[in-house]
């Protein structure tokens, strides 16, 4: 599968390079960026994928995390896809935020017009990740993914389904329970249809009820998150994962809000914490 090069960037003695290419998967051009650290010149490394939120792009992690300094420091390799397919000529497509471009969900889409398109959760588990293999000095039984807000509700999902390709799972701010909120309900209706039981496959607190992670997950939270109790509903996460007996590292952090600024200063946590169950 070929790759073009958009653009370069050399950052903390690495590269970060944002990328674009056809996807087989979703039927459009896909985008995505990744950063390799100075280590990744001689040798094959573990490789972390990150899920962005609603309205984010494959650029929003690379510019405004800063992940890159410890990512450097542990020696892994950081991936960001673009978070929805785009300008694939869907009527709507860029109407509404929450739905359409920029906000994929992590879903396959079933329902109509979206299903030509709108295949995040095939492209994430299995077709960026070939397409990163097969370009990139990765070790493919290293694999780490975590994310935030929507992306974290996708991180989630992704590592709960496939604990054999993911071995380590950490989340910000994540849209814990989608079944419950008006964000997860309107993105679900609209790609999965009106059959809830559907919806289960792409909710991780009905997720975690049948498939535990062979890992402690780790949940980061900001009290001062103006969407805590109407769309990400934590909680909800913390009790099924009390009754799965799942380990669970869950930490509030006083005053902050939901943005990238909560991301960035939580960010050396969440790479120690990979890097550490990655170099196992």
């Amino acid at each position: 599968m070929s790759i073009t090069l958009n653009s370069e960037h050399l950052c903390f003695g690495g590269k970060v390079g944002f990328y674009s290419h056809w996807s087989e998967v979703c039927n459009c051009e896909m985008r995505f960026s990744i950063y390799l650290p100075p280590q990744a010149q001689i040798k094959s490394l573990p490789v972390l994928y990150f899920l962005s939120g609603l309205t984010c792009t494959e650029e929003n992690f690379m510019a405004k995390s800063g992940a890159q300094k410890y990512a450097a420091e542990h020696g892994l390799i950081l991936v960001a896809p673009d978070t929805s397919p785009r300008h694939t000529g869907i009527e709507d497509e860029n109407k509404d935020w929450d739905i359409g471009s920029g906000a994929g969900f992590y879903v396959d889409a079933t329902v109509e017009p979206w299903r030509s398109h709108y295949q995040m959760y095939s492209y994430v588990t299995k077709e960026l990740p070939d397409l990163i293999h097969q370009n990139f000095p990765t070790l493919p039984n290293q694999q780490g993914i975590f994310g935030h807000s929507m992306g974290g509700h996708g991180a989630l999902v992704c590592a709960l389904r496939n604990p054999d390709k993911y071995k380590s799972v950490s989340v910000f701010a994540a849209i814990a329970a989608p079944m419950q909120c008006a964000w997860g309900q309107k993105a679900f209706t609209n790609y999965l249809g009106s059959d809830r039981e559907t919806w289960k496959a792409y909710d991780a607190s009905e997720l975690i009820k049948e498939k535990g992670f062979p890992q402690p997950i780790l949940f980061d939270q900001g009290t001062a998150d103006t969407f805590l109790t109407t769309q990400l509903f934590p909680e909800i996460f913390q009790k099924a994962c009390e009754l799965a007996n799942q380990p669970l590292t869950f930490r509030y952090h006083a005053g902050y809000d939901h943005g990238f600024y909560f991301v960035a200063s939580a960010i050396e946590d969440h790479i120690r914490h990979h890097a550490q169950i990655l170099s196992d």
